[in-house]
């Protein structure tokens, strides 16, 4: 089984719109979208939802105020602010709380439940271009790296169960714990980068990861015209490196127009650009 994850130092690169195209040209393979925290490849590929699950993870407090006294040990011993008191009753404001279930251990009338949090919900759909595993993580909702490992997972299932060989997937932005948790066992990372001083800079830091996970790197830069120098410098680290640079793209308003149209850039017949996106997929398949 073959694994490629597209991701970026940081969000707006063109790494979606990339994904998709890709996910279009790939054969014999499953569609995952791990940038879980904002989620975007399903507005391009418009996916039909077979299974759809909640996402639970890590703990909340609840306080149960039939059976509260009233004393405020819970407001006292929160370090979090998480415990207010409106003049009637007390209550746990949800954002605040961290799970730490000291005002659950310490309610003397053990009024404060402790649920499983509902954090989102993830999908098995079905795409013009193969099957799809998504989710959507509610917001300020935590622990989305672990959401991101249930995905690789199930697409892994998926692809074992269809027969596929390959899973592309869409990674999240940065170098946080969904990046870390997206690139656990694949073969290759793919970075979309811009040229500018930021996109250097973000591109070393999530090639930098990368590294110490001695994960395969391949570098697209796109809008590569828009910034001459900028874009020599990144070749240049590159080639310092030893990473692959599989292509330069130049900005292009096809991509634009295709993304209004939730369509994505290789579909449109008179976009002179799909060739050049399709060359660099061939030479991203060479390195696998």
């Amino acid at each position: 089984m073959r694994e490629i994850v597209v991701i970026s130092g940081k969000g707006g690169t063109g790494k979606t719109s990339l994904t998709g195209a890709f996910a279009h040209l790939a054969e014999n393979k499953i569609i995952c979208d791990l940038d879980v925290d904002a989620p975007d490849l399903h507005i391009l590929l418009s996916p039909d939802m077979a299974r759809t699950e909640d996402f639970y993870s890590g703990h909340e407090a609840v306080i149960d105020n039939s059976r509260c006294q009233m004393c405020g040990t819970c407001l006292d011993m929160c370090q979090f602010g998480a415990v207010q008191f409106d003049g009637a009753r007390y209550f746990i404001e949800n954002l605040r709380c961290e799970g730490c279930k000291v005002c659950v251990s310490f309610c003397p009338e053990e009024a404060i439940d402790f649920p499983e949090r509902y954090c989102g919900q993830w999908f098995v759909s079905s795409t013009r271009f193969g099957t799809m595993v998504h989710a959507r993580l509610f917001p300020g909702a935590e622990n989305s790296g672990r959401l991101v490992t249930l995905l690789r997972n199930q697409a892994r299932e998926k692809a074992r169960q269809e027969g596929h060989d390959l899973i592309l997937c869409d990674g999240a932005p940065g170098i946080g714990c969904p990046v870390i948790s997206s690139l656990s066992g694949t073969n290759l990372a793919v970075i979309v980068t811009e040229p500018t001083l930021s996109g250097l800079h973000d591109l070393q830091r999530v090639a930098q990861l990368c590294s110490h996970f001695k994960i395969r790197v391949a570098v697209i830069i796109n809008k590569f015209d828009l910034n001459s120098e900028q874009s020599r410098e990144i070749e240049g680290y590159c080639r310092e490196k030893g990473f692959s640079l599989v292509g330069n793209i130049p900005y292009d308003p096809q991509f634009t127009t295709a993304m209004v149209d939730k369509k994505v850039v290789t579909e449109v017949n008179t976009s002179h650009i799909a060739g050049k996106v399709s060359r660099i997929w061939d030479q991203i398949l060479k390195l696998l």
